[in-house]
């Protein structure tokens, strides 16, 4: 497996948990009572994840020259 590869399949786990968090706290949400302090944790999480994302997406893409 090369580095595109592994980069791909890092990206492909980052997306995954970062749908299981959005399913999480909605379902957090949606109980009484609502657990503030544990969601805005998930959220950060979240927040990181999407940073990560983003970061690997960048490095899959090819350096363009303008």
């Amino acid at each position: 497996m090369d580095d595109e590869d592994e980069l791909r399949e890092r990206l492909a786990e980052l997306h995954t948990e970062h749908r299981d968090l959005d399913d999480i706290i909605d379902k957090m949400m949606a109980h009484q009572p609502v657990d503030f302090i544990q969601i805005q944790r998930l959220k950060k999480r979240k927040l990181a994840l999407k940073d990560m994302i983003q970061k690997l997406e960048s490095q899959l893409l090819p350096d363009i020259i303008a």
